[in-house]
């Protein structure tokens, strides 16, 4: 795990009332510690017959319905709190609402890009949809399904999606007999009868949002994913079948499948074959994996961790396609912290941003796996911070403008969780949000580090 977590609760004590709706119960307790008595309780459930088994799973679906309800409902009122007290601080109206997205992320244990997801379906929810939000209330419906309908009615105006989210969520009882698809289908349906040229307009929005991920598979492999008009993505499959099927008449052994890889990569890169390294890929892994036979892992920035034997794959096919470049790297010999780099460059700025990106690896927010984009001061320049390695740290570009709301702050910590053995030498930072709460993000160990012994 990249980064790890500690929060800490500023919420004032609420009044539980008793089960036959009489007086409150005598003892104030906290909306999270009622939460986590049913936590506990939950721990202890069992199942006495093979029908009740049955029976609480499917309960259980309906309190985790009710649950996600519950969150949309936190989620939408903190938003209109939050802005409401930067607009009293004197906040531009276009900068209301910077860094309650990556609150919620860092609060729900999700990337930045999730929790701005998860926020905007809470507001669309609870403003805009109030019989999904009752039926996902009463388990009628599951968050996955809700989030289906606001979704497909996200291009209509808010009377039009109010009208969509009456004809199909109005009667709970029909929500429960839909799949997926049709549920979406009847959506597009609703949608496009209310307002025909939102498909027009929702078409031409997806246009612009065309754009090429990756993201890591099993087995040392990478998904590489292009989201294209549906034209283009037709033409580039046709050209990669089209371009198998003369080589595989003329004898070729490589299957269909490899054959379109190739010749995808050739054609992006200019190899000749997939398995080629004639990229800069930043492979890092210790003089004993490379020279030594040694077993342990390396590590490929943009992927993770790959094993030995792939590492010196790679390093000995980048030096037979194009030439491998070695840099040498200085860690910590215990925790694996990185404390030196060779620099084939004289601009110090660069050397010192590739040095941090090497160290923290991806980007140094908790539970954000995005690549880093900028190296930021955490003490900021402006307030004496220096430009340094103990001073710096990679971030992606949504978490770096994140934490320049009002109310953000971050520091090296000096006294970090206690992470284990090695909790002293790898780089820590503190990040505490507005309402208070704390988090944690220490740099993961590189090639090299010992094991700690029992």
């Amino acid at each position: 795990m990249f980064g790890s977590s500690t929060a800490v609760t500023t919420e004032a004590p609420v009044r539980l009332k008793a089960a036959d709706g009489g007086s409150p119960l005598a003892a104030p307790i906290t909306v999270t510690d009622s939460i986590a008595m049913w936590i506990e309780e939950l721990s202890r459930l069992e199942g006495t017959s093979k029908k009740e088994c049955i029976d609480s799973i499917g309960a259980l679906e309906d309190l985790k319905a009710a649950a996600a309800a519950a969150q949309a409902r936190f989620a939408a009122d903190y938003d209109s709190r939050q802005r409401h007290d930067q607009s009293a601080l004197g906040m531009p109206k276009k900068e209301q609402g910077k860094g309650i997205a990556g609150e919620i992320a860092l609060a729900r244990r999700v990337s930045p890009n999730q929790g701005n997801q998860h926020l905007g379906f809470s507001k669309a929810l609870v403003n805009e949809m109030p019989h999904t939000l009752k039926a996902l209330t009463a388990g009628k419906v599951s968050e996955w399904r809700a989030t289906l309908l606001v979704k497909e009615t996200a291009c209509l105006t808010v009377e039009d999606r109010a009208e969509v989210d009456h004809q199909l969520a109005s009667d709970q009882n029909y929500l429960q007999g839909l799949s997926d698809r049709r549920l979406t289908a009847e959506a597009r349906k609703a949608s496009y009868q209310l307002d025909p040229q939102s498909v027009v307009r929702r078409a031409a929005k997806a246009t612009n949002e065309r754009t090429v991920t990756g993201r890591p598979a099993p087995d040392a492999m990478a998904y590489v994913t292009a989201l294209l008009p549906a034209s283009q993505g037709v033409a580039v499959l046709a050209a990669l079948t089209r371009a198998a099927n003369g080589p595989r008449a003329e004898g070729d052994q490589r299957g269909r499948g490899q054959f379109m890889a190739d010749t995808f990569v050739e054609r992006i890169t200019g190899q000749s074959q997939a398995d080629a390294t004639a990229v800069d890929v930043q492979l890092v892994m210790t003089d004993r994996t490379l020279l030594a036979g040694d077993g342990e892992p390396a590590f490929l920035p943009g992927y993770g961790v790959i094993p030995a034997q792939v590492g010196r794959d790679l390093a000995r096919q980048g030096t037979a396609a194009a030439e491998a470049w070695i840099r040498r790297l200085y860690t910590a010999p215990v925790s694996g912290q990185l404390v030196g780099m060779d620099s084939r460059s004289r601009l110090f700025p660069k050397g010192l941003s590739r040095f941090i990106a090497t160290r923290d690896q991806i980007c140094g927010t908790p539970w954000c796996d995005a690549p880093i984009r900028h190296t930021d001061h955490v003490v900021p320049w402006s307030a004496g911070g220096q430009t340094n390695e103990s001073n710096g740290r990679g971030l992606c570009e949504a978490c770096n403008y994140a934490k320049e709301a009002p109310g953000w702050t971050v520091q090296a910590a000096p006294d970090p969780p206690d992470t284990g053995p090695v909790r002293d030498s790898r780089y820590t930072t503190k990040t505490s949000t507005p309402t208070g709460h704390v988090y944690w993000f220490t740099a993961p160990s590189l090639p090299g580090a010992t094991p700690a012994k029992a």
